[in-house]
């Protein structure tokens, strides 16, 4: 009996946050950071305060995230070719990746700052700092309201809005320190609030990168049971056994699974409408739009075991 696939359409497609934040959007976000970073730059020379130039390569770090977030959305929704069959959303997760990554280095970085700001106090250069990180945060805020509207569904764009939150954050914590400073000369707050910043950046960057290596790793993704859907197919009017079982991720929202089924009719015409029916139960229960459903003997199947789950071996 001749094995059958079905590969269905390429996985180009929109990502589920793109209704709700367009590119022209997202664009502009990258606009007015270039813009703030440039004004800090040249703030933090008039006035001389170095704080304000860290400042300013720390938002030129969010404009570089919302460019890259937009440069994967673009490439993620390119249809299949001959080079990459399975489509282009995994772009999505890269991106996700990349910007994670740049969040730690930064969320650690501001650690550092502090620890060397506590050992070499140094004295707040005036309200100019505390007017730019004003005009800073009222852009972040902006941004982040822009982006946030797309990052419900996205893993990248919640990266490149979680750059924007930590860049907000920062600007707060520019502000109240610089205002408690100025007030009680209390030099210890800056330390205090630059380490919650780091702490929270740190926080949610390691919380999103599980799930994203996940995703690059094509691991079963986290709503879909591997058990539950080995039973479900098992218990399938036609199938006499269920091998060699894979669940993977094409992107974030695309699911593919392949299996091998030992039929109980030795008909081909009779399996090519046993996998028609399992394909649109797969589809309707699991949301798996992409199966791979091919025929083999029992005897063939012997020696292909279902992969070994975390949760089997009596510990479910």
């Amino acid at each position: 009996m001749s094995a059958s696939h079905d590969h269905g359409s390429g996985h180009g497609g929109h990502s589920h946050g793109e209704e709700n934040l367009s590119d022209r959007q997202l664009i502009f976000a990258v606009v007015i950071n270039v813009l703030l970073t440039l004004a800090q730059i040249v703030g933090g020379l008039v006035s001389g305060s170095l704080a304000l130039i860290a400042d300013a390569l720390h938002n030129f770090s969010d404009a570089a995230s919302l460019g890259l977030a937009w440069f994967a959305r673009k490439i993620g929704r390119r249809p299949a070719d001959k080079l990459m069959t399975f489509g282009y959303a995994q772009g999505e997760v890269v991106a996700a990746l990349i910007n994670l990554t740049t969040l730690l280095i930064i969320g650690f970085y501001l650690l550092i700052e502090a620890i060397n700001r506590f050992a070499d106090p140094q004295p707040i250069e005036g309200w100019t700092v505390i007017g730019v990180a004003g005009i800073a945060l009222v852009i972040d805020l902006v941004t982040a309201l822009i982006v946030y509207r797309g990052a419900h569904d996205s893993i990248n764009m919640k990266a490149a809005f979680l750059h924007n939150v930590s860049d907000a954050m920062a600007s707060v914590g520019v502000i109240a320190a610089g205002v408690l400073i100025l007030l009680y000369d209390l030099y210890v707050a800056d330390l205090i609030i630059t380490v919650v910043i780091a702490g929270y950046v740190i926080w949610q960057g390691l919380s999103l990168m599980p799930r994203t290596v996940r995703l690059l790793m094509g691991a079963v993704p986290d709503e879909v049971e591997f058990d539950r859907i080995v039973r479900t197919l098992e218990k399938q009017d036609g199938v006499d056994g269920v091998h060699h079982v894979h669940i993977w991720n094409l992107g974030e929202h695309h699911c593919a699974l392949e299996a091998h089924l030992t039929p109980s009719s030795p008909s081909l015409h009779v399996f090519e409408e046993l996998k028609q029916s399992i394909r649109e139960m797969l589809l309707e229960k699991f949301g798996i739009a992409h199966a791979t459903l091919e025929a083999c003997l029992a005897s063939e199947c012997d020696d292909q075991l279902l992969p070994k789950h975390p949760l089997q071996d009596g510990s479910r």
